[in-house]
């Protein structure tokens, strides 16, 4: 008995450091932005410090801001179906049993321990409206096809995009169409995304398909599309589910990087998403209580959507 009592304190000890740490930093802060969320709370002191109730909830849905900011967040996530869809592809590709496979995975994700400024640096430059490398290639492909002048992109300055959002209300404006900021973000999210963890675990997940799967199905016929559809991607199905909820939370968590970095939310706030709205909100208007309601209505809809998926689903992971 005493030995046992001796190795719980033991463990305790070795988890103490840990607990205070959860508690210090993730636990703390969290109860503490949903009081603040109730509050006036406002570093610039303009007003006395006083309980609003559910006043920053209510004001936060009359916001047209916040509607437009949670419109980008959801524009962002568009090409997550094409990253996904690309990182499977690389991983049955580089899941062949070829000479130097084992360098072409380390050269694909060897981008992912990048730091993340320093990417998004990288590609400001290549977005580059008048020197950057994308608009030069695409004025060569244009000149070589004698398409006469046509006016590239401005990227990260221009506020047009392909389903002609407005640019600072929740409409469509038919002059908007085109490529621009939030367009510049989603070709940079795939093109970085493909080859990253997701194209690990589909990796992982093809390798752990049982080979007599594919031995039957060469036996009955079935060619490599088959073979897909019928094996490669049914035994997938978990890997697919996880990767699915997790670059949706991603999804509708992520933007601030990008608009801090490339854009500062700009132009005309057509990259602000919600993570930058609550960042804007407390730490350049100081409005503390206000950006804590946005947080916690943001982690409602992050908690409601992956509930969702979690019950729709897993019923096909489960089939």
């Amino acid at each position: 008995m005493k030995r046992n009592r001796l190795v719980l304190a033991t463990a305790l000890c070795f988890l103490l450091p840990n607990f205070v740490g959860f508690l210090a930093f993730t636990l703390f802060p969290v109860l503490f932005s949903l009081g603040a969320a109730f509050t006036n709370w406002n570093l610039m002191k303009t007003v006395s410090f006083q309980w609003v109730g559910f006043g920053n909830f209510l004001k936060l849905f009359g916001d047209p801001d916040f509607w437009l900011y949670f419109i980008n967040t959801m524009y962002l996530m568009i090409g997550m179906p094409v990253a996904i869809a690309a990182s499977l592809f690389l991983a049955i590709i580089l899941s062949q049993r070829l000479r130097g496979m084992v360098a072409y995975r380390t050269l694909l994700y060897l981008p992912s321990f990048t730091s993340g400024v320093a990417l998004l640096i990288l590609w400001k430059a290549l977005y580059n409206p008048n020197f950057g490398p994308i608009n030069v290639v695409i004025e060569s492909v244009l000149q070589w096809m004698h398409l006469g002048h046509i006016e590239p992109p401005t990227w990260l300055s221009s506020t047009k995009n392909l389903l002609a959002l407005g640019a600072e209300h929740v409409e469509i404006v038919t002059k908007q169409f085109g490529l621009g900021a939030r367009d510049a973000i989603i070709i940079m999210g795939i093109w970085t995304a493909a080859g990253g963890a997701n194209m690990l675990l589909y990796l992982a997940g093809i390798s752990n398909i049982p080979p007599e799967l594919y031995e039957a199905a060469s036996i009955d016929g079935a060619g490599r599309w088959a073979q897909f559809r019928h094996v490669t991607w049914p035994q997938l199905a978990p890997t697919t589910f996880f990767i699915v909820i997790m670059s949706v939370i991603g999804g509708l968590q992520g933007g601030f990087e990008q608009a801090r970095v490339m854009t500062l939310g700009g132009p005309a706030g057509t990259t602000t998403t919600l993570s930058y709205y609550i960042y804007t909100k407390a730490f350049e208007e100081f409005q503390i209580g206000y950006a804590s309601a946005v947080a916690w209505v943001l982690f409602i809809i992050v908690f409601a959507i992956t509930l969702i998926n979690w019950r729709f689903g897993s019923r096909y992971v489960n089939e």
